[in-house]
């Protein structure tokens, strides 16, 4: 254990291609109306080489994807709070701590927010619109077992290639108004913030609510 715990961190490097957007024709119409968006707990999936996967458990890895997920999350809410007055968002986000107390409350586990529909979640939250992220992980690390560590420390190694989606549903029909894809090879990170700040370094260019 303290040999992987002194792994070196890797720095943030993205061999990526262009971001792919979508934003629904009413859009405008429907974010004139929002005041309060959520951010959901990030769906994260991880993808083992075979290798790997013999040397940690399905319950390791769901629990790692789970701490992950919850970590982006909050890495997301603390990315715009530091930049809400640079680029002066038209709404607020909600903190995620009453985010996720208000869904523990209403009995929604991690695992159900992918099968929860927006307009219910949006309304468990009362808030007019809900961010979700998915982020997908292929060999992630040369080290299995650092995915374990990984749970506890938030440190992670090389990747093979990484596929993230942040998506805008708005809470009366739960459609998706704005879409964001990011796709990446050959990448490596420390940390959850670095993956964050890498992430919203591009899609901040094209956030919807931001009014430079």
């Amino acid at each position: 254990m303290k040999k992987l715990l002194s792994i070196s961190l890797l720095s943030l490097l993205f061999v990526s291609c262009g971001p792919k957007i979508y934003k629904s024709n009413d859009f405008s119409s429907a974010a004139a109306t929002h005041k309060i968006v959520a951010i959901l707990p990030a769906q994260v999936s991880i993808q083992l080489r075979p290798n790997q996967a013999k040397k940690i458990t399905a319950e390791q890895i769901q629990e790692n994807e789970r701490t992950t997920g919850y970590s982006i999350q909050d890495k997301m809410y603390g990315w715009f709070l530091r930049r809400d007055n640079k680029l002066n968002y038209s709404v607020k986000f909600q903190d995620v701590s009453q985010t996720n107390a208000l869904l523990k409350a209403a009995n929604i586990t991690y695992i159900d927010l992918f099968t929860t529909s927006k307009v219910e979640l949006a309304k468990i939250l009362g808030v007019d619109a809900v961010i979700s992220e998915n982020i997908n992980m292929e060999k992630p690390m040369s080290e299995g077992a650092a995915i374990a560590v990984g749970a506890l420390t938030g440190i992670w190694g090389s990747t093979n290639a990484i596929a993230i989606t942040i998506n805008i549903h708005e809470h009366k029909d739960g459609d998706l108004i704005w879409k964001y894809d990011y796709n990446s090879s050959g990448s490596s990170f420390s940390s959850t913030d670095q993956l964050v700040n890498a992430l919203m370094r591009n899609a901040s260019k094209k956030f919807p609510y931001a009014q430079r």
